[in-house]
């Protein structure tokens, strides 16, 4: 184990369609990861996530779709006798493939969770009613005013990175908040293609969803340091852990607080495991000097497990 290497799991916003194919030619755990996705979920996941754009875009195949994206590629790494990080933490969504990778929950359980959790999410505000965006350039207390001035539900949701907040609501209140950001002197202000408002107090219905949900399922405690978005801190006991993934889904992201902390605790190495960089582009922003990649495509998982 490393101590100074950790792996960071990416949510919603990083999938591809047609992610991992150049991995999965190569090598069959990752078709063989799918493969146990799919039958959990009774469809062809591999399938949809190569050739189906819409149903990907959806929360509900997207959320099981990024979970299995992100354990197939850690399975790979485990195979092919990579470093066993000493840290995990996973973005919003990417908190399940922590979990996984950490054997607090089996993977098989994960995947029937972001499932459920995906259908809960949509259930809890109907399309066309909730809205994000991303404010760039604005300072967080700034933001946070920002909503608060807004009248309607909007608030402060993923602390991504200095200089990078999403804010999260109905959708009047969140064009009001983009209103009062800009005049704020934010640099941009960006609505995000989403279909529901994630980690606002409009989800706390799909969290006392979730919550009897999780009560079926077997928590164990991590093997590894895993440190969690909803307070930025590392958690070990099982029903803490538990407790905050219902939390999760209605409180913010605290990610810049948590890459801090990684830091905090020696790693200098952090490894995006799952499709796509975002992680890797906050994290190098949050911490100065932080060696940070994606293992999202061959050349970067092979340069990754070279280093």
């Amino acid at each position: 184990m490393s101590t100074e290497l950790a792996f960071v799991f990416p949510g919603q916003g990083s999938q591809q369609l047609g992610m991992l194919a150049d991995l999965a030619e190569k090598h069959d755990i990752i078709g063989q990861t799918f493969a146990e996705a799919s039958d959990v979920l009774g469809y062809d996941l591999w399938d949809l996530v190569q050739n189906d754009a819409e149903k990907l875009s959806q929360t509900d195949k997207t959320q099981p779709a990024l979970l299995t994206a992100s354990v197939a590629l850690w399975r790979l790494w485990e195979q092919q006798g990579g470093e066993k990080p000493a840290c995990v933490a996973g973005h919003s969504l990417g908190e399940y493939s922590a979990l996984v990778c950490s054997d607090v929950i089996k993977f098989t359980d994960a995947v029937a969770l972001v499932k459920l959790r995906g259908e809960y999410m949509q259930q809890a505000v109907p399309a066309g009613e909730g809205a994000m965006a991303a404010v760039i350039g604005l300072e967080d207390d700034k933001v946070v005013a920002a909503c608060d001035a807004a009248p309607g539900i909007v608030s402060a949701v993923n602390f991504n990175s200095p200089g990078q907040v999403v804010i999260a609501g109905h959708v009047a209140a969140v064009e009001m908040a983009m209103a009062n950001a800009k005049e704020a002197g934010a640099k941009r202000v960006l609505p995000l293609p989403v279909s529901v408002p994630s980690h606002c107090e409009l989800m706390i219905p799909a969290g006392q969803k979730l919550a009897e949900k999780l009560e079926s399922i077997v928590f164990n405690v991590p093997t590894c340091t895993l440190v969690q978005n909803v307070t930025g801190e590392a958690v070990s006991d099982p029903s803490v852990i538990k407790a905050n993934l219902v939390s999760q889904l209605s409180e913010p992201v605290l990610w810049t607080q948590s890459v801090m902390l990684l830091a905090d605790l020696g790693v200098t190495t952090a490894l995006e495991c799952g499709p796509g960089k975002v992680l890797s582009g906050l994290n190098k922003r949050i911490v100065k000097g932080l060696v940070a990649s994606s293992l999202g495509d061959l050349s970067g998982f092979e340069a990754a497990l070279s280093a």
